[in-house]
């Protein structure tokens, strides 16, 4: 039993007992601590991330709805074959068929679900989070398994926080611990806080918990409580950690459903009206059930796995990994796609193009300050940072730069989304402390009060400011990103310093950042476009840079609206506003979050691709959350799909696989089923007019059989390219409609066969009707008639399956793959054969004569015309086939 961490205790403890009580250093754990730690509180792993056993997997393969019913048929057939029938009559031949029946579905499923949990761990596996751990006193990047109690962690803005940690330092920590709470704005959290009465665990602010992640700020925290011991540990044990079915999920049970409600009615109405026009009531049970056999698809399972899992591998070998296979299908259906600018529609190679004062000179003074501030801070360091890093490198001289790096660090207020400005104060080396504050333009006028013309420094006026706002305007229209560089001089520095400090600043120049436009982003954009994909952007910059962007890459005429717009508007005039642009700016995470919801109340699927902090709310919200492998880790947690490359072009790539999996799946579905539900119908007609069985049970399993392993070949098939034009998903009604549509079609044709066969063929090759038969021939006839309809249900079933798959005509205009031909040709060779081999004899089948042939290939014809018919009457009333 895992024993409960008593929290409380370790929140009130100082800093030096929590580490004593591990007896770590403050240069963290050594490599021969770790082993006894982890031995003694437990690994990093949840139990709910176990595998699941063999023999569970195995025990759910095999004991499915539908192979219960096979068992049970099995059973039955058992005791009237063998154990009730004479000596001479016994007969085990049914029983083993329905056997291998469970045998091959079963073993099968389980096959496709062990390589489905391969296959996705594998893909897992290749998306990697971090977490910083101080070993030794060095920072070394581990896996969050790695992770044991004792451990030092450095947290800072996009971190997961993989365990529950005590803080031991921190500055301006802010924690989104929304999958504990369910509470979406962050929280602070402080080390050097007086704890009184905590209404839980969660509201300690000197702890942390595994499944938040760090919004903005840093800290130094020690790990208290590992996997299954800490609190979101008990929250998955408590609630199962199941997430949200996924549309595909739900049309699956749907379906399912739907089959058991077909099945309801047909078995108990088959073995009713057997019983009273045969008599034998036993009999009637077995082809009853049988027949709700027939009608079920028992191969949907491994069907469904194998194209979802083929899906994935295709997918991985083009860049885009799928951490939960069911995503597909979403990932197909989608019709809106949300992302932000950079780095999908911009090469996210951001480099400083100028540094410039408030006279919009060159000025070396402004690169030195913005360094000082890039180079000190500990949160995140995004590529603006990098980008002014690289370029104070390359532009000044050994000597200047040696000065710069002599300069002490004093303190810093960390990055957030509400102030979009980050600073450092730093002394330099006359003594002098200096806050130095970079962000947003609009952000740091607003903290400032007077701006350096030259060595002059002026006041904030209007005036002034009208001639800043117009500079930046103009380097805005070139798509230069533009952020502005402030300073504050104090003679008594505070300690710490806080936000409250930046006030009353003085701006002293600008940086201007150039990410030019990807030279695939308007082939993309058209691409996604042609696919009835919508892209809005979403974006933090602001209306002048993402125009000029945009301008580039093919959204010039693109509706704009701002935040600030957005929020000024009601919930009725959101829900118009996020249809109506295309383009989003200046928007902070929670607007973000909230356009994902609005475009899915208003009925669309929705993707959200992005790679930052700010970027996660909205990825949870959307139906498809799409990330890269370099995002921040919250990133890559809260995503579904993770790009191997940052572009659009893979995106569209990755959509026609979902989509082509999709259609494959629900190609067998609905073939299947309609043609299952079609023999279901010609069955209940014979039954009421046919003085004997049109099909022994043991045939019609066997039948069953013959055609799923033929459709083993559909996850290898191809879609066509007008299917794959446009999003799909999942209808659940449109089965039953497909179902009521084409199977009464094709019981037409079975129908015509048992005339045939019943008034033609028969008594043409016996000389009599079935009534004036002796006993012995009338066992002939039986045995002719179901070697008749056995066969050309098989031929008509396996060839409708082509007629099916696709609006045009098959075989002409549409042709399947290679392996569903084979397949095919394969399956027909069989059950052609099959009358005329001992095994067709032993189970009630016979040679048939060579005039069957002729009539066989008439009907097959006539069939394949009417169902192509059928199909352009079904697509003017329904539009859509698959």
């Amino acid at each position: 039993m895992i024993k409960k961490i008593d929290y409380d205790s370790y929140a009130r403890a100082t800093a030096d007992q929590v580490l004593s009580k591990f007896d770590t250093a403050i240069t963290g754990l050594t490599d021969n601590q770790i082993a006894g730690l982890r031995a003694r509180y437990g690994t990093n792993k949840l139990t709910y991330q176990k595998k699941t056993p063999l023999i569970v997997e195995a025990v759910r393969a095999y004991l499915t709805p539908f192979t219960l019913v096979l068992i049970a048929l099995a059973v039955i057939s058992f005791f009237t074959d063998y154990l009730n029938a004479a000596p001479q009559d016994r007969n085990l031949l049914g029983v083993l068929i329905i056997l291998v029946l469970v045998f091959i579905s079963g073993t099968m499923s389980l096959i496709q679900t062990v390589r489905s949990d391969q296959a996705a761990y594998q893909l897992e596996s290749m998306v990697n989070s971090t977490v910083a751990v101080k070993r030794a006193g060095q920072i070394l990047e581990l896996s969050p398994d790695e992770v044991v109690c004792g451990n030092l962690i450095e947290l800072s803005a996009g971190a997961m926080i993989s365990a529950d940690l005590r803080l031991l330092s921190s500055k301006d920590l802010s924690v989104s611990q929304a999958a504990l709470t369910g509470e979406s704005y962050p929280v602070e959290k402080r080390a050097d806080v007086e704890i009184t009465e905590a209404a839980s665990e969660t509201s300690y602010q000197n702890l942390v918990f595994m499944g938040s992640d760090v919004v903005s700020g840093t800290a130094e925290a020690i790990v208290i409580s590992t996997g299954d011991r800490t609190v979101f540990g008990g929250v998955v044990k408590d609630l199962g950690a199941q997430p949200t079915p996924t549309n595909f999920e739900t049309g699956v049970q749907q379906t399912s459903m739907l089959l058991i409600r077909f099945m309801a009615l047909m078995a108990p109405t088959v073995i009713i009206i057997n019983g009273f026009t045969k008599g034998d009531w036993l009999q009637a049970l077995m082809f009853g059930l049988s027949v709700a056999v027939g009608l079920t698809p028992e191969m949907l399972p491994m069907i469904v796995t194998t194209n979802l899992v083929r899906g994935a591998n295709r997918m991985s070998k083009k860049g885009t990994i799928i951490k939960h296979l069911n995503a597909i299908q979403n990932f197909g259906a989608i019709d809106v796609l949300c992302t932000d600018k950079t780095g999908t529609l911009t090469e996210d190679q951001i480099v400083l193009s100028s540094h410039l004062n408030c006279e919009g000179e060159v000025d070396d003074g402004v690169l030195r300050l913005a360094y000082l501030n890039s180079a000190h801070q500990t949160g995140l360091k995004n590529m603006l940072d990098l980008a002014i890093i690289d370029a104070t490198k390359q532009h000044l001289s050994e000597n200047q730069f040696s000065q710069l790096e002599a300069t002490e660090k004093v303190d810093e207020i960390p990055f957030d989304f509400q102030r979009r400005r980050m600073s450092v104060a730093v002394r330099h080396q006359d003594g002098n402390v200096q806050l130095i504050t970079k962000g947003a333009v609009d952000e740091i006028l607003q903290v400032t009060d007077s701006v350096m013309f030259g060595k002059q420094v002026a006041p904030l006026t209007n005036e002034n400011r009208a001639k800043l706002l117009t500079q930046v305007a103009h380097l805005n229209q070139q798509g230069l990103r533009v952020i502005a560089v402030a300073i504050k001089t104090f003679v008594d520095a505070p300690t710490p310093f806080t936000v409250v400090d930046e006030t009353q600043m003085t701006l002293i120049g600008y940086l201007a950042f150039l990410d030019p436009p990807k030279a695939s982003a308007r082939e993309a954009l058209q691409e996604l476009k042609n696919y009835q994909v919508e892209v809005k952007v979403l974006t933090g910059d602001n209306e002048l840079v993402t125009r000029a962007m945009c301008q580039k890459v093919g959204l010039e005429h693109s509706e704009l609206i701002t935040g600030e717009q957005l929020n000024s508007l009601d919930e009725t005039q959101m829900a118009v506003a996020v249809e109506r642009n295309q383009v989003f700016v200046q928007l902070n995470p929670q607007q973000k979050k909230q356009i994902m919801a609005l475009l899915k109340e208003n009925g669309h699927t929705v993707g959200f691709m992005g790679d930052g902090i700010n970027d996660a709310p909205a990825m949870k919200t959307a139906d498809v959350g799409i990330s890269v492998d370099t995002a921040v880790d919250v990133a890559k947690d809260s995503a579904d799909v993770i790009l191997l490359h940052k572009d659009l072009a893979i995106l569209a790539t990755g959509l026609l696989v979902g989509r082509e999996t999709f259609g494959n799946i629900m190609k067998y579905i609905k073939a299947t089923t309609s043609s299952n539900f079609g023999n279901m119908l010609s069955v209940l007609c014979a039954s009421i007019f046919l003085p004997f069985l049109p099909m022994l049970p043991v045939q019609l399993l066997l039948l069953n059989l013959i055609y799923d392993f033929a459709c083993l070949s559909i996850p290898w098939d191809r879609m066509d390219s007008e299917y794959l034009q446009a999003p799909k998903k999942w209808t659940t009604n449109s089965i039953g409609k497909f179902m009521i549509w084409f199977g009464p079609t094709s019981s037409i044709f079975d129908i015509s066969t048992y005339l045939l066969m019943y008034f033609v063929v028969c008594p043409g090759l016996l000389g009599g009707s079935y009534h004036t038969l002796t006993p012995q021939q009338q066992v002939l006839f039986v045995a002719i008639f179901h070697a008749g309809w056995f066969v050309e249900s098989l031929w008509t079933q396996t060839l409708v399956l082509h007629a099916l798959r696709t609006p045009k005509v098959p075989f002409i205009q549409s042709t399947a793959s290679k392996a569903m031909l084979l397949a095919s040709v394969l399956e027909i060779g069989v059950g052609s054969l099959l009358p005329i081999t001992a095994f067709g004899h032993d189970i009630g089948l016979v040679s048939l004569p060579g005039s069957y042939w002729p009539w066989l290939m008439l009907t097959v014809i006539a069939y394949l015309v009417v169902v192509t018919f059928a199909k352009k009457w079904y697509l003017k009333k329904f539009t859509e086939l698959l």
